[in-house]
């Protein structure tokens, strides 16, 4: 038979943590089912029926999202009799699947060997349900028969912490989050390890270089010596591939939802990938607290399924979701008057410090780290270190190459201002544009260059040079043939170059890579003007470019000094 009309495996994966269907470890199995969806409606519900699913509504017509949602249930169903054919309890989840063709079955596990073995008896019994003339009873106990010969195998190697767990997701802003979280904690004293997708860290050292956002950084980081707190980023790869590192957390952290890593792992939708970051909120201790970021809907809404007591953060102090949750009990931290607060239910505003004593908010001109720091102040508060070394915390950390490398580092050459930042997609690109402006003096220009990824839809890649060319006096495109990751260097320039067009910039010139686009806007600069790059690929470079050239870091003081001229 071919795949066309045939039942097949696309996928069987093992999540060895929390996920997005479960808060245990679970199998997904991702299914192509095409002979059901191509069916008539008038002989699918005869062979369902057939096989003991009694659904309360009709099959839908071939090939509709109809049809593909009353296949997943009927899998479910399938997945249960299996189950209760082998004496096994199960839960279990099924979905439309990543696409059109397919559906998801999930459900948790407790052997692994024996759940694979159990997974790949799902789609026989599709096929025998396609079958009229064949007994799906005899099916079933036979795939019975077949699972009890299988060895059981390893249980979950999910980690149960004993000391508090902090974990960071959300599209911008995790890594930042999560080393200010550390500058707290250690302001407090703690001993912590901290992981990011720079590496693992053991207070400030970096124990082992890479992106350990996934699962296995989770158990990297737990095993550093005498640590008292682990703050662990949690990215969405991590999350859909392996599962959540650790089986609970004490505070969860969401900084935002916006479009970036599109069509990847099944995720198609903002939606969808608002669900597999809210997967954190779920594993929070019911007396934890998880911080969410109330200026962005999706991540607001998360409130609803978290499994902690909510505590928000927003511009916003007169946020009606803010009123809803102090009256629910939960906490609130904001900006009035120029300073961070904290809002409780009892003692409605206190007092933190001011915002331009905050490094990271470069004087209050970054709303997005201003946010970010929020998150980190409720986060700490919500882990139990105390207040006074929050504030100390706050008031040392810096964005400097060497604490924060690449996210909004401020260097001085020959009267430029020069910003390096990560900016890799629409959201960041803002972000960036705005200390930008924050720091250009009347009749200075704004000077930048910028790169992408290859794995970025062509829709995020047209907006983020559309943003950069709305933002920006002079546009550069720097190659990143590092991170082409599939795609052509030349379609990707195409791409980044029609949306500065539509930004109403003329055609931008390529660089083959970052350096040469930094001299570019240091030669077409003039003293004044605020220049910016989107440096990745060779950050340490520009920074070394800078330093030899003269360049200087900008401290907190100088960055106050300037915000301050531009304000005049």
């Amino acid at each position: 038979m071919s795949e066309r009309h045939a039942v097949t495996v696309v996928e069987l994966r093992v999540l060895d943590g929390p996920n997005l269907y479960f808060t245990r470890p679970a199998i997904k199995l991702t299914l192509a089912v095409p002979p059901w969806l191509a069916m008539p409606d008038e002989r699918v519900q005869p062979l369902t029926e057939r096989a003991g699913f009694a659904p309360v509504a009709s099959p839908g017509v071939p090939d509709s999202d109809q049809r593909r949602r009353f296949i997943a249930r009927f899998a479910v169903h399938l997945t249960r009799a299996l189950a209760d054919a082998t004496a096994t309890h199960l839960a279990i989840r099924g979905r439309p699947g990543p696409d059109a063709d397919q559906v998801v079955i999930a459900f948790v596990w407790r052997r692994q060997q024996a759940a694979e073995a159990f997974a790949r008896e799902l789609a026989p019994l599709l096929e025998v349900a396609l079958d009229g003339r064949r007994s799906m009873e005899r099916a079933l106990a036979d795939a019975a028969h077949r699972l009890d010969r299988v060895e059981p195998g390893p249980a979950p190697s999910v980690l149960r912490p004993t000391i508090p767990i902090i974990a960071v997701t959300g599209t911008n802003g995790k890594t930042t989050t999560v080393r200010l979280i550390v500058q707290l904690a250690r302001a407090a004293g703690h001993t912590v390890a901290s992981t990011t997708t720079d590496g693992v860290y053991r207070d400030d050292e970096l124990v082992e270089a890479g992106d350990y956002s996934g699962f296995s950084g989770a158990a990297k980081a737990l095993a550093q010596p005498g640590i008292d707190v682990a703050v662990l980023e949690t990215a969405r790869g991590g999350i859909l591939l392996r599962g959540i590192g650790t089986d609970h957390n004490d505070v969860a952290v969401v900084t935002n939802v916006t479009e970036d890593h599109l069509d990847q792992y099944g995720i198609r939708t903002l939606d969808q990938l608002a669900e597999v970051k809210a997967s954190i909120t779920r594993i929070t201790r019911p007396g934890g607290w998880d911080v969410l970021n109330a200026d962005d809907p999706r991540v607001l809404a998360m409130r609803r399924q978290a499994a902690g007591r909510p505590w928000l953060f927003s511009l916003d102090a007169d946020h009606p979701a803010i009123r809803t949750t102090l009256a629910e009990g939960g906490r609130a931290i904001s900006v009035l008057d120029g300073a961070l607060v904290i809002m409780t239910s009892r003692r409605h505003v206190h007092r933190l410090l001011p915002v331009v004593d905050v490094p990271v908010t470069l004087a209050g001109i970054s709303s997005h780290n201003l946010r970010n720091a929020m998150g980190a102040v409720a986060a700490a508060l919500g882990a139990g270190i105390p207040e006074a070394a929050v504030v100390d915390g706050l008031r040392s950390f810096v964005l400097d190459p060497e604490r924060n490398p690449g996210r909004a580092n401020l260097f001085e050459i020959d009267g430029r201002v020069v910003v390096i930042d990560y900016a890799h997609n629409e959201d960041g690109m803002r972000g960036l544009i705005e200390i930008c402006h924050g720091l250009r003096v009347a009749g200075a220009r704004v000077l930048l260059s910028f790169g992408s990824a290859g794995d970025r839809t062509n829709v995020i890649l047209h907006r983020l040079g559309y943003t950069a060319a709305r933002g920006a006096d002079q546009v550069g495109i720097a190659h990143l043939y590092r991170y082409l990751r599939g795609r052509d260097p030349e379609d990707l320039a195409r791409r980044l170059q029609a949306g500065v067009i539509d930004g109403g910039k003329p055609e931008a010139p390529v660089f083959p890579n970052e350096l040469e686009a930094l001299e570019w806007m240091l030669t077409a600069s003039r003293p004044n003007d605020v220049i910016a790059i989107t440096a990745l690929a060779q950050r340490p470079e520009v920074f070394q470019y800078l330093r030899d050239r003269g360049g200087a870091p900008v401290g907190p003081p100088r960055i106050r000094e300037l915000v301050q001229r531009a304000r005049r």
